[in-house]
């Protein structure tokens, strides 16, 4: 490659974007220069750029052996056309909705120039144009005016050297008062969007001259330590380690912080209590869902059920009958205690038979008019209820009417109908989620618990179910007898003895359920996974690579991660091919066919956390991805709102609790050393319907069943 020493200012035409990635700015442009009729190739960075804008870049030409002569721009201004040709390419690129090349060229004819200025300030006017009516004119203006702040708050982050792939989240966060926050206060970012951590708003205020200890600094970096503690699943932290954290985050201010933590305290958005001889601090939300779950539940267990008269003996035996599943004596007490008992825990390992005594009761109580609400954390697990009982199950959010911005539908001012409410899966439960159920139970409600204390605990802040059996304060009944027919397979008797800490057997029979494929090195395991996926299963078991096979890890990053492995699994069961459309996004290649999953809440879409879904179809413009997702819900997502998406051909154990598939594969690897414990191994086996296959270092899996570090929570619900 050679290039000219001479740096020249160069001005003209966008006549095409070619390439252009938000995450960067970098930008490949096709450009008319003035004075010229033949477009030629520009290459610089801007946080946006659209078809039929002006230009002005400093830079070289360069000569390449592939592109011929290009123009390297140093520094790329972009601004609003002021040419016929140029406005009318502009209003054409599907910048703005409503408005296509066919209207944009009827725009230019009638109103010429003045035409961005008759959108801003005298939209009423377009209606004069054939064909364009109250509704299409309204959504030209609206998309207009959004398009122009989120251009001008891409135009500060990228003046502040910022990636501006968030503007459109923080646009849509704040809308016209945006540019305030990001030059008032930019650590609101962290606390309010999801993506922008303390670390982007710290950027951001270094760039905005914001002091280094400044009090507002030093309080955010206390708030985020709190806040990265609750993402870790803490309710809480000891203030020593709050105080070693945020001095680590901030580089210094040890000194300083002990006097913003009181004023945190004073200003109510900190809490300090003791738990035994530790001083421990909370958000105050966190705290104050702890006490609400300790107040409702004490009310709960302090009075009888209420139910209608029942001989015990006489009932189970009818249930019996019914459902054509006689209980074991274990089981049969398992009834009597829910019968008895106003607010009931029962837990336990899979094949105990907790959907058998579940449909038990059910099977009385509803013979009995007692109206029963049976509910799941996720969507998956709801689904998995339904199945078990042929009873409708919802989501607790969709249960409690979840509408978004912290606002429920139900609560203690409107609560629930209903008699006795059924939850699943509570090991899945976080803290906020408890307490926001709990209140909105009616007077008068009966309450049964069922999950598996020794699964993961939630995602979210917290370990409810594990810290509620532990106070012993809630009845509770812990189901350990494995039955016949689920003791005859080995992906249930291994779960078991992982659990109490032994090393299941690792070479079964060609017909066993579950497998230890060895590989040593990182390499080899992932080469193994992609051929099991790709070849090896679809053949031995007629397994669906997509609907079928689950790759579970216990990280997203390093070669073992969901990162490397999605990327490597995406290549050998749905590459790339001229008939897809593919769109790249925050450093993901996400393409027509390929299995997602969500990565949080989405209220407004309706999609959840772990909601698994395929891409079925991308446009270009204006460019949007569809998502089908389980139950036939198909989504929209905007170019910024990717964010949201991870390829699902590997997903974390955490992501996976509450589903089954068919089949799971698992890498275990000493490069997953920090993570691998016996609850991580425990719940990914436990996701296995018909087979499970390990693939790894026996001596990873020797070590994860060894520890137990999914328990050293900082939580005080137990206390």
């Amino acid at each position: 490659m050679s290039a000219s020493a001479a740096r020249i200012t160069l001005h003209g035409l966008v006549e095409r974007v070619t390439y252009h990635t938000e995450e960067t700015g970098y930008c490949v442009l096709k450009v008319i220069p003035d004075g010229k009729r033949e477009p030629v190739s520009l290459i610089g960075k801007a946080p946006r750029v659209v078809a039929g804008e002006q230009f002005e870049a400093v830079g070289q030409w360069e000569s390449t052996r592939d592109y011929g002569q290009q123009f390297k721009a140093d520094t790329l201004k972009l601004t609003r056309p002021d040419s016929a040709a140029g406005i009318e390419r502009y209003l054409g690129s599907g910048l703005i909705e409503g408005i296509g090349p066919a209207y944009a060229k009827r725009l230019l004819a009638k109103f010429g120039k003045r035409i961005f200025e008759i959108i801003e300030n005298e939209s009423v006017k377009l209606e004069d144009v054939e064909g364009i009516g109250r509704k299409r004119r309204i959504e030209i203006k609206d998309s207009w005016m959004k398009q122009k702040s989120v251009h001008n708050i891409m135009l500060f982050l990228h003046q502040h050297g910022i990636s501006s792939s968030r503007a459109l989240r923080i646009h849509k966060t704040y809308g016209d008062d945006a540019l305030s926050v990001l030059t008032t206060n930019p650590y609101r970012l962290a606390q309010d969007i999801h993506g922008i951590g303390f670390k982007t708003a710290d950027d951001i205020a270094y760039q905005m001259g914001i002091a280094e200890y400044a009090p507002e600094r030093l309080r955010a970096g206390l708030l985020h330590v709190l806040e990265t503690g609750a993402s870790n699943g803490h309710c809480c932290l000891p203030e020593s380690q709050v105080l070693q954290k945020a001095t680590d985050l901030l580089q210094g201010a040890g000194t300083l912080l002990s006097d913003q933590i009181e004023a945190l305290i004073v200003a109510s958005q900190m809490e300090r209590h003791t738990l035994g001889e530790q001083s421990v601090l909370y958000l105050p939300h966190l705290r104050a869902a702890e006490q609400s779950i300790a107040q409702n539940l004490r009310a709960l267990v302090s009075s009888p059920p209420d139910y209608p008269p029942m001989n015990l003996p006489e009932v189970i035996s009818w249930a019996a009958e019914k459902t054509g599943k006689p209980l074991a004596e274990s089981q049969q007490r398992a009834v009597i205690a829910a019968l008895q008992s106003r607010c009931l825990i029962i837990t336990g390992g899979p094949g105990v038979g907790k959907t058998t005594i579940l449909h038990t009761i059910l099977t009385i109580l509803r013979s009995k008019d007692i109206k029963v609400v049976l509910a799941a954390p996720t969507g998956r697990a709801a689904k998995r209820l339904n199945e078990s009982t042929g009873l409708e199950a919802k989501t607790l959010h969709r249960l409690l009417e979840y509408q978004g911005s912290g606002t429920w539908g139900r609560n203690r001012a409107r609560p629930l109908t209903g008699d006795l409410f059924v939850v699943d899966e509570c090991s899945m439960i976080d803290t906020p989620l408890m307490a926001q159920f709990l209140a909105a139970l009616p007077e008068g409600a009966r309450l049964l618990l069922v999950g598996d204390a020794d699964q993961l605990p939630s995602v979210g802040p917290g370990m409810v179910l594990y810290d509620l059996i532990r106070s012993g304060k809630v009845p509770c009944v812990h189901l350990t007898e494995i039955f016949r027919q689920a003791a005859t397979s080995r992906i249930i008797t291994s779960a078991h003895e992982i659990n109490c800490g032994q090393l299941p057997e690792l070479k079964p029979s060609r017909e066993s359920d579950f497998f230890f494929l060895e590989a040593m090195t990182p390499e080899g395991i992932s080469q193994t996974i992609v051929d099991l996926v790709k070849r090896r299963l679809p053949s031995r078991y007629q397994l669906d690579p997509m609907k079928d096979i689950q790759v579970l890890t216990p990280m997203n990053r390093h070669s073992l991660g969901t990162r490397a492995l999605n990327g490597s699994l995406q290549a050998a069961i749905n590459p790339p091919s001229e008939m897809k459309y593919e769109i790249e996004r925050f450093g993901i290649t996400f393409r027509v066919g390929d299995k997602v999953i969500q990565t949080h809440n989405n209220y407004d879409k309706d999609v959840f956390n772990g909601d698994l879904g395929h891409i079925v179809s991308i446009e270009a413009e204006p460019l949007k991805v569809y998502v089908r997702f389980e139950g036939d819900r198909l989504v929209e997502y905007e170019p910024g709102e990717l964010d949201e998406l991870q390829l699902a051909y590997a997903m974390t154990i955490h992501k996976s609790q509450g589903s089954e598939f068919p089949c799971v594969i698992i890498p275990i690897s000493t490069q997953h050393y920090v993570l691998l414990e016996r609850s991580l191994i425990y719940t990914a086996i436990t996701r296995a319907k018909k087979l499970v296959v390990l693939v790894g270092d026996p001596k990873a899996l020797s070590l994860a069943i060894t520890k137990q570090e999914s328990r050293k929570r900082w939580t005080g619900l137990a206390s």
